[in-house]
């Protein structure tokens, strides 16, 4: 009998082999596959299939990670489910025969030639952390097969000293080294080298973009003669306050809480000009009465450094997977596809919760239906031979929870791309107004969420909320365009003619609030009224959402 049953009714694997041998069986990869793993990556945070469902798991590659002590194995997993697609995932797995080392956080109960002891995700050990930090300070000396390990030429580390498990994570599993290091090993795997390697370490070696971590190291598998999977990528720790995004929020409450204080006359607060260009010396005073003026010199310092960042993506010219393109006939027939198919699913979204829907939530989808041909065509009038400005490589998920804050300043993480998107559309050459409608989109949910988590206390009526939002954020995005467009101007980025910009801005917030409105139908209908009233505003052009 291979199996037997413990006290907590759980079941133990019995495999008549050693740890170094048991990849070797093919009963045991058998197992894992069938018996062991679904029910484990069900429960893993960074398991992105839990919408769909799972129909069976395959170990396309396995690979020891060991030294002169101590043995592990990296697998690749392929996760087919049953609408027909597949995910590939990597976990590194060890063999311990003492529970306290990882308490409950077991992947199975096995007993190898009789030997009983725990399956555990290898992270979870600093014997590992430690052996993989070490190698890849090693750089190319240390190779086994197909798995290279590479110490980028920044990384001025003398050895280890300490490491931990950073904390809340989501689709990746992040490792803290020395207080000083930061090492993502990725758990979703791509047969393409992952984006946020590759630009990471071209803004370090290449571009010098300061305000991103510094690229120090990578791990990659050579998966075929002509496909690398990035396992891991080392970078520098920038530290940091949190995120843009509780930043911004934190000082908007306290705007709000000061608006309901002074209880200004509504009637006096101007909206902007639809996509109006202002100095933080523009700004008016009826507005700097209850919004200081150092909130606006934030956002004109974000500007800044999201215009340092595509100045340095456009300046390659000899690396073709960074050198600007210009707009043609092929990326605008991929653009169109894309966003017809989201599009039409967003529309079957909606069709299918109105009754989830009320008030002025309701009406704006009615809106929204009764609009759908006129956003169609907006979204298909999009004539490539009309642009002279260029194409580059892009941030692609660009919103205030991927950039960090200290001291009044910005630093841009995470170049992995749209979550939603395949690696290969991720890496597309894009227009960079595109990162810029991302942000605006999320200083547009700042705005919104402080409104909707703390209206209760503010002495004004949802919708006299909802006024004032459309004042702020016009001019959160008058401030934004000045400072960015000044500086890429300056810098001789071709981001096209004023026309231009206005025109891809508008398409491209389009495009975020049809996206981001999938997102909330199905996680937090309540919150569907923020990209529905994008999408409104956008259409209508009366001022912003």
């Amino acid at each position: 009998m291979n199996q037997e049953q413990e006290i907590d009714g759980r079941i133990v694997f019995k495999y008549d082999t050693d740890w170094k041998n048991l990849l070797e069986s093919e009963r045991f990869k058998k197992e894992l596959c069938d018996d062991i793993l679904e029910p484990y990556i069900l429960s893993q945070r960074w398991y992105g299939g839990k919408a769909s469902a799972l129909k069976y798991i395959e170990i396309i590659d396995s690979f020891p990670i060991e030294d002169a002590s101590d043995t592990f194995y990296g697998i690749v997993l392929e996760v087919n489910f049953r609408e027909a697609f597949v995910h590939n995932y990597f976990l590194p797995i060890a063999f311990v025969t003492d529970k306290k080392i990882v308490d409950d956080k077991f992947i199975a109960h096995l007993k190898l030639n009789g030997t009983s002891g725990f399956l555990v995700d290898a992270l979870l050990l600093e014997s590992f952390r430690k052996q993989i930090f070490e190698k890849i300070l090693e750089g190319e000396k240390y190779r086994y097969k197909e798995i290279a390990y590479r110490r980028g030429r920044s990384n001025q580390s003398k050895g280890y000293k300490s490491s931990r498990l950073m904390g809340v994570e989501q689709s990746n599993t992040s490792i803290i080294y020395n207080d000083k290091y930061m090492l993502k090993i990725f758990r979703r795997v791509y047969v393409d080298e992952n984006p946020d390697y590759e630009i990471s370490k071209y803004l370090t070696a290449k571009a010098i973009f300061n305000n991103t971590p510094k690229y120090l190291g990578s791990i990659t598998l050579k998966f075929s003669d002509k496909n690398v999977i990035t396992l891991g990528l080392m970078q520098e720790l920038v530290p940091n306050e949190g995120d843009a995004w509780e930043y911004f929020v934190h000082n908007l409450k306290l705007i709000f809480e000061e608006l309901s204080r002074q209880q200004p006359k509504l009637e006096t607060l101007r909206a902007t000009k639809y996509l109006e260009q202002i100095s933080i010396t523009d700004v008016p005073a009826s507005i700097l009465a209850w919004c200081p003026i150092e909130f606006f010199e934030d956002v004109s310092q974000l500007a800044l450094r999201t215009a340092q960042m595509h100045i340095a993506l456009g300046q390659e010219r000899i690396n073709t997977a960074f050198t600007p393109q210009a707009f043609s006939n092929d990326y605008s027939v991929w653009l169109k596809n894309r966003l017809i198919y989201q599009f039409e699913n967003r529309i079957n979204l909606v069709e299918n919760n109105l009754h989830k829907l009320e008030g002025l939530q309701l009406e704006l989808a009615n809106e929204l239906l009764s609009k759908k041909k006129i956003i169609r065509k907006q979204l298909l009038d999009f004539d490539e031979t009309m642009l002279k400005s260029e194409r580059l490589r892009i941030h692609g998920d660009y919103h205030l929870g991927q950039v960090l804050v200290q001291d009044r300043d910005f630093y841009i993480i995470d170049f992995e791309g749209e979550p939603e998107s395949t690696i290969r559309d991720r890496k597309v050459k894009q227009p960079p107004i595109k990162d810029i409608a991302g942000m605006f989109r999320s200083f547009n949910y700042a705005i919104y969420a402080t409104v909707f988590n703390n209206y209760e206390s503010y002495d004004f009526e949802l919708e006299e909320l909802f006024e004032v939002a459309d004042v702020l954020y016009s001019h959160i995005i008058g401030v934004f365009l000045k400072t960015y467009i000044n500086e890429v101007q300056t810098a001789n980025l071709n981001i096209g003619y004023i026309k231009e910009i206005e025109f891809l801005l508008q398409y491209c917030l389009l495009e975020k609030a049809v996206y981001e409105l999938g997102y909330e139908l199905n996680a937090r209908p309540r919150w569907a009224i923020i990209p529905l009233k994008g999408i409104s505003n956008i259409l209508n052009q009366q001022h912003y959402e």
